[in-house]
Order: C-alpha cells, then sequence, then structure tokens
C-alpha cells in the first residue's frame, strides 16, 4: 500500500506536459480549407479560380496567368499578418468585401490586372493581424462570400429613370453646402489638401471627394470618389457598405504626396436623400475631412 501511494505521489510530482499547439500550416488548412504551401517562416494558402473562363485578348487565361486567389500568412512577434490578393467577378466583389471587413480584415485595393478582359474580373486586396486561426477563418469567410454571391448583370436596387429631375434641395441639407446643378442631376464636392512637388495640391487639382446624383430623389443613382487618408479607408468603407452602398475601385491617383491620399469610387441607387446620408455618414468618419 504504501509503494502505491508514493507512487500517486510521485505521478502528482511530474509537471503536467502541455499538449503542442499544431504546426500553423494545420490550423490554416483546416480553417481555410485550402491546401497550405511553406516557404521559409511564410505560409500561402491559394484559390486557383478555374471557375472562371476568361477571355483576355482571344486567349483563354488560366489561373497559372494570374487567375488565382491567395493569402499569405507570416509571424510577427506574437502575432500573425496576413496579406492576400482575391480574384473577384463584378458580382462577388461587394459582398466578398463586406465579408472582409466583417471578420476583421482591411481592404487595401480594388482594381483591374487586365484589359478586354470578358468577364470581367476583378481583383481585391487584403491585409490584417492577430490570431492565426482567426485570420485565416475571416480568409475562408471571404472566399465563401464570393461564391455565395448573388449573380446579376447589373446591380440590384429600384429603376432609375432615364430622365434626370433631381431636385438639390434636399441633398444640400444634408450636406450642409450648395450643389452644382446640370441637365436635372446635381453635384457635391469636398476638398482635401496634400502636398506634392513641393506645392499644396487640393479640390481644384483633383483631391477632392465629389458625389454626383441622377435620375429622380425617389430612385436615384449616385457616383463618385472619395478622397480619404490611409487611417481613414476602413472606416469608410464600412460606412458605405453598411449604407448599401456599392464599392468599385479603390487605389491611388497620385505618388510622393504627402500624406498619402487613396480614392474609392463608389455607386449606389434608391432615394436620392437616403444615399446622401449614407455618403454623409462616410465623410463623418474622416475626422481632418472638410
Amino acid at each position: 500500500m504504501r509503494q502505491i501511494i508514493a507512487f500517486v505521489f510521485a505521478l502528482a510530482a511530474v509537471p503536467c506536459l502541455a499538449v503542442a499547439a499544431p504546426p500553423p500550416e494545420k490550423v490554416l488548412a483546416d480553417a481555410t480549407g485550402l491546401p497550405v504551401e511553406v516557404s521559409g517562416d511564410v505560409a500561402k494558402v491559394s484559390k486557383p479560380r478555374a471557375d472562371i473562363a476568361a477571355i483576355v485578348d482571344g486567349r483563354r487565361l488560366k489561373p497559372f496567368q494570374g487567375l488565382t486567389s491567395w493569402a499569405a500568412f507570416q509571424p510577427s512577434g506574437p502575432a500573425m499578418v496576413v496579406m492576400g490578393d482575391i480574384v473577384l467577378l463584378e458580382h462577388e466583389v461587394n459582398p466578398a468585401l463586406s465579408a472582409a471587413l466583417a471578420n476583421g480584415l482591411e481592404v487595401t485595393a480594388l482594381h483591374n490586372h487586365f484589359f478586354y478582359d470578358q468577364p470581367r474580373v476583378y481583383f481585391m486586396h487584403i491585409s490584417g493581424s492577430g490570431d492565426t486561426e482567426k485570420l485565416a477563418r475571416a480568409v475562408r469567410a471571404v472566399f465563401d462570400a464570393a461564391s455565395g454571391a448573388a449573380k446579376g448583370e447589373t446591380f440590384s436596387g429600384t429603376a432609375v429613370p432615364a430622365d434626370d429631375s433631381i431636385d438639390p434641395k434636399p441633398l444640400e441639407r444634408v450636406f450642409g453646402v450648395q450643389a452644382q446643378a446640370k441637365d436635372g442631376m446635381a453635384k457635391f464636392v469636398f476638398g482635401r489638401t496634400t502636398t506634392m512637388h513641393g506645392t499644396s495640391a487640393g479640390a481644384a487639382m483633383g483631391v477632392n471627394t465629389w458625389v454626383a446624383f441622377a435620375g429622380s430623389n425617389a430612385a436615384a443613382v449616385v457616383d463618385g470618389d472619395f478622397a480619404m487618408l490611409e487611417s481613414e479607408l476602413q472606416d469608410v468603407l464600412r460606412a458605405l457598405r453598411g449604407a448599401g452602398i456599392n464599392v468599385v475601385a479603390i487605389h491611388s491617383h497620385m505618388a510622393h504626396e504627402e500624406p498619402r491620399i487613396l480614392f474609392l469610387h463608389f455607386w449606389g441607387k434608391g432615394p436620392a436623400e437616403d444615399l446622401a446620408r449614407g455618403i454623409n455618414a462616410a465623410r463623418a468618419t474622416q475626422k481632418s475631412a472638410g
């Protein structure tokens, strides 16, 4: 009996062995459902878009030629950093963008890589940092949102009349500035300032947010361009998508300007005042905006 008791105490004295954490590649594979390639301390998942029968310049484009979505993961201290490029058709862009934002990723660019491609293909760049599994699941959510996006040849929403008859007065009350009116349309311009080539550049040089309304006040279309600091981009994206306004491009217009200005192009449909309030909510996130 004494021997048994001594053995039990001896076991109790042995430190508990921690269960080894799974290697990052296993976490990534399980969370994304995709194979993982490892190069040094970078692990990468890829999703070839063989389902996109894109024709460019008369030739069928193969996934190896740039039709492959990918996300690469690299440790940064105790956290993980992810960067990626997601290949999307037009109807997939905004569902995928919303999924990225909803799952804690940042969207840093949205643009095309080709001319004369049929169907048109877009590329959405993402980034983020944090827990490995959380980031991997966020990437999976973006892929799933793209796969589940409803197909369509136009933006969803109310039909907009061909003839323009926008009354700018209600929109001026929302924005608090006077509109530029022309042929039944209304435009609002909000300047920003940066420095390039040793001189200050503002609204007249194209450093501005502009918003144009056409159609009718009851059924309008709005398009425009947001000028933002890098630190403002994610909040503007969230506000626009929260208002049901589609994002169609994110890119730069200049080089070597200080501070750096990014531009976001958008398109929305609905009652003009609702669209104006959504855009104004996005502008309100820009603490330094005029």
